[in-house]
């Protein structure tokens, strides 16, 4: 059964090159090690809420746009092998920090239940 790592972050708007240029690095490390699909995608119709939203999930300031990725894997097992070795490749290492605050971005690892 196929699994999704999801995440939800908010980059700073003067960054978006740097972004993209980082997801692209990020996104050919992890299909090298097994993922199906590696997706990112810049915020462009996302309100803030009263309650809940993602802007508010992620602490989104004024000067910075939601950003929202997953990661398509044919199985958790592979995931969960995969994860290690990205962690572990020196590209990662080497990559620095990326072009966006970590502590507020929300992630998480979802079995696919449906697909049309």
């Amino acid at each position: 059964m196929a699994y999704v790592d999801g995440f939800v972050a908010s980059v700073p708007n003067s960054r978006r090159a740097e972004f993209v240029a980082h997801s692209q690095a990020m996104g050919q490390i992890f299909k090298e090690y097994g993922a199906s699909r590696v997706v990112d995608c810049w915020g462009d119709d996302v309100p803030e809420g009263k309650l809940t939203s993602l802007p508010m999930a992620v602490q989104c300031r004024p000067d910075e746009t939601v950003v929202f990725s997953w990661i398509t894997w044919p199985s958790r097992e592979l995931r969960n092998e995969a994860w290690s070795k990205v962690m572990a490749d020196p590209r990662m290492q080497s990559a620095g920090e990326p072009p966006f605050d970590g502590k507020r971005m929300i992630f998480g690892g979802f079995e696919v239940v449906s697909e049309v």
